[in-house]
C-alpha cells in the first residue's frame, strides 16, 4: 500500500489535482464575488413596493411610508441594553430598514424600524413614488393638479376610483410635457449656449494674442469685435428662449399627503419619473426596470452622485484607456526591439532589464506624484508659457487633466508592455531571421516584415495587461486629471474635438466617491456595487477586444512560422 502512495506521488498526480483544486476555488470565489455584486447592485433598480404601517411606541403612534430596503436580525439584549423596550423576551429581534425619502420634510431618506412595533401594515396601490431632481424621492397620496398656481383637479380619498385614475392619467401627461421642456432647456444651456461661450472665449484668447503680440493694425480686432456682437445676438435670443420655455416648465405642480398627513406641493419641473410600484403588473416592472437600467449608463449623475447615472464615467474611463494604449504601446515597443534586437547584450543591458522589472513593482501613487509633479507642473507648465500665454494666469496644460493621466498611467504600464513583447520576440526562431537576412532583405526590413507582425500576438498581450492594471487604478489618477463631477466630456462638438486639457470622471474614483465621500450612505450602497459592476464589464470588454485583435494576428501570421 506505501508503495503504491509513494509512486502516485512520484506520478505527480496529487500537484495536478490540488492545481486544479485550487483553479476550481478561484473560479467559484470570483463568480461568487461577481455575483454578490451583480445581486447587490442591479437589483437596486427594481421598482420595490411601498408599504405603510403604523409604528407604535412608548404609546405614541405615527404613520410611517416607505421601501423595505433591508431586513436583519439583533439581538434583543443590545436594544435593551439601548434603553429600548421590547415587548417580546425572545432572543432576536427582526428591524427593517425603510426608505422614507421625502428628506426635504424629515432630514432623512431611511429609519430603522422594529417589527415589533410595526401593526397594520398594507400596500395601498394608490401610494406613488417621485424620483426628484433634488431631496431625493417622494412618497405619499396625489391629492391635486394646480397650473399657475390654481387647482385645476382634486381628489380627497384614498381608493381608487375613475376619478382617481383620471387625476392620474393627467398628471402623467403634464409630467411628460415637463420632462419634454427639460430636455429643450438642456439643450440650449448645455449646447448651444456653451458652444456660443466656448466660441466668445476663444475670441478673448485670441484678442489677448494680438495684444500680447503688439499687434496695431485695427483690422483683426474689428473681425472679432464683429464676431463677439454676432454671437452677443444669438446669445440674447437663446436667453429669451430659455425665460419662455422656464415660465412653461414651471406652470404646473401637485400637491401630496405624506405620512403623518401634511401636504406638500412640487414643481413638475422637479420630478424625473413618478409612478405606483404597488399597481405595477410584472411586465410594467420589467419595463422600469429596463429605464432605470438605462438612465444609469446613459445620464449624468445628480444628487451628489447618488442618484442618476454614470455615463460621464463610462466615457472617461474607455477614453483614458484607449489614449494610455495608444501612448504606451508604441514606447513599449520600440523600447522592447531596442533591448532585444538592437542592444548589445551586457551588463548594461541586463541591468536596464532590472530597471524595468522593478518599474513594475513600484507603487501606484508614486507614479502619480510623479505625474504631477513632472508632467503638470513642469511639462505643462513650460507649453502654457510657450503657446498658451493668452490664458494665463489660468493654465491650459499646466493643470491635471486627461492627456497628463493618460500619460501617468502609460508611464505605469510600460513595464508590462515591454516585458511581454520582449518575451514573444525570444521566442521567433533564429532561422527565419537568418533566412530573411540570406534572401537579400536588411535588418530592418527583417524587423518590419517578419520578426514584428511574428511578435504582435505578444505585444497584444502586453497591451491587453496594460489595460487590466490601468483601468481600476484610482490613487494616481486623483492627483493627475480625475474629478468628482465633470461639467462636460473632454470629446465634444467644439474645436478642437478633443480637449486633453480637460479633467475627467472615471469609474474607480466613482466609486471611491460615493462610496466613502458621499453624505448619504445608505442611497449610495446600491450604486457602488452597480459600478463596480460596470467598470468589471467595461475592463472584460476592452480586454475581449483586445483579445480578439490578438487571436486575429496570431492567425494571420501563422503562416511564417511553418
Amino acid at each position: 500500500m506505501n508503495i503504491s502512495v509513494k509512486e502516485w506521488f512520484k506520478s505527480g498526480s496529487p500537484w495536478v489535482w490540488m492545481n486544479a483544486g485550487a483553479v476550481a476555488i478561484c473560479l467559484i470565489m470570483v463568480v461568487g464575488l461577481l455575483g454578490l455584486i451583480a445581486v447587490r447592485g442591479l437589483s437596486h433598480f427594481w421598482p420595490a413596493n411601498i408599504v405603510q404601517a403604523t409604528y407604535t411606541v412608548d404609546g405614541q403612534s405615527k404613520t410611517i411610508i416607505g421601501e423595505v430596503v433591508e431586513t436583519n436580525e439583533v439581538l434583543t439584549k443590545q436594544l435593551i441594553e439601548a434603553g429600548i423596550k421590547i415587548p417580546d423576551d425572545s432572543e432576536f429581534s427582526t428591524r427593517h430598514l425603510l426608505k422614507v425619502g421625502n428628506r426635504d420634510i424629515y432630514g432623512s431618506d431611511f429609519s430603522w424600524a422594529l417589527e415589533h412595533f410595526l401593526s397594520d401594515q398594507s400596500k395601498p396601490e394608490m401610494l406613488f413614488t417621485a424620483e426628484r431632481r433634488e431631496w431625493g424621492n417622494l412618497y405619499g397620496y396625489l391629492r391635486s393638479l394646480k397650473e399657475s398656481g390654481e387647482e385645476v383637479v382634486r381628489f380627497d380619498g384614498y381608493d381608487q376610483s375613475a376619478e382617481y385614475l383620471a387625476l392620474w392619467d393627467e398628471l402623467d401627461k403634464r409630467v411628460t410635457r415637463a420632462l419634454q421642456i427639460h430636455e429643450d432647456i438642456l439643450a440650449i444651456e448645455k449646447h448651444e449656449i456653451g458652444a456660443i461661450n466656448y466660441e466668445l472665449e476663444r475670441l478673448r484668447l485670441k484678442e489677448r494674442g494680438l495684444q500680447l503680440d503688439n499687434v496695431t493694425d485695427q483690422a483683426p480686432y474689428d473681425v472679432i469685435n464683429k464676431r463677439r456682437k454676432e454671437l452677443d445676438v444669438a446669445y440674447e435670443g437663446m436667453q429669451q428662449r430659455l425665460l419662455d420655455l422656464y415660465a412653461q416648465i414651471n406652470r404646473d405642480s401637485l400637491t401630496a399627503e405624506v405620512a403623518g398627513g401634511k401636504v406638500v406641493e412640487v414643481q413638475l419641473a422637479k420630478i424625473v419619473r413618478i409612478f405606483r410600484p404597488n399597481a405595477m403588473h410584472t411586465g410594467q416592472k420589467i419595463a422600469h426596470y429596463a429605464s432605470k437600467l438605462w438612465e444609469f449608463v446613459s445620464d449624468e449623475p445628480r444628487e451628489a452622485n447618488t442618484e442618476g447615472g454614470i455615463f460621464p464615467a463610462i466615457f472617461g474611463t474607455v477614453m483614458m484607456v484607449l489614449l494610455m494604449s495608444l501612448l504606451v504601446t508604441p514606447f513599449g515597443v520600440i523600447a522592447a526591439v531596442y533591448l532585444r534586437e538592437y542592444a548589445k547584450q551586457g551588463f548594461i543591458t541586463r541591468l536596464i532589464r532590472i530597471a524595468v522589472n522593478n518599474l513594475a513593482g513600484v507603487p501606484s501613487i508614486v507614479y502619480g506624484v510623479f505625474g504631477l509633479g513632472f508632467f503638470v507642473y513642469f511639462l505643462g507648465g513650460n507649453i502654457d508659457d510657450l503657446f498658451f500665454a493668452a490664458a494665463k494666469p489660468a493654465p491650459t496644460f499646466g493643470t491635471p487633466g486627461l492627456m497628463w493621466a493618460s500619460l501617468t498611467l502609460a508611464l505605469l504600464t510600460v513595464p508590462v508592455v515591454i516585458v511581454a513583447t520582449e518575451e514573444g520576440l525570444s521566442r521567433i526562431p533564429r532561422a527565419l531571421r537568418e533566412g530573411s537576412l540570406a534572401l537579400g532583405a536588411t535588418k530592418f526590413e527583417t524587423l518590419m516584415k517578419v520578426v514584428l507582425p511574428m511578435a504582435s500576438p505578444a505585444m497584444m498581450t502586453g497591451v491587453i495587461l496594460a489595460i487590466a492594471r490601468a483601468a481600476g487604478e484610482v490613487a494616481p489618477l486623483m492627483l493627475v486629471g480625475v474629478v468628482k463631477l465633470a461639467p462636460s466630456l473632454p470629446l465634444d462638438g467644439n474645436y478642437p474635438f478633443i480637449h486633453l486639457d480637460q479633467k475627467f470622471m472615471h469609474l474607480g474614483f466613482h466609486i471611491y466617491d460615493v462610496g466613502f465621500q458621499s453624505p448619504n450612505v445608505e442611497a449610495a450602497r446600491p450604486l457602488v456595487y452597480a459600478t463596480a459592476m460596470l467598470l468589471v464589464l467595461v475592463i472584460a470588454l476592452l480586454n475581449m477586444s483586445a483579445i480578439a485583435i490578438r487571436n486575429h494576428l496570431r492567425e494571420k501570421y501563422k503562416a511564417l512560422e511553418m
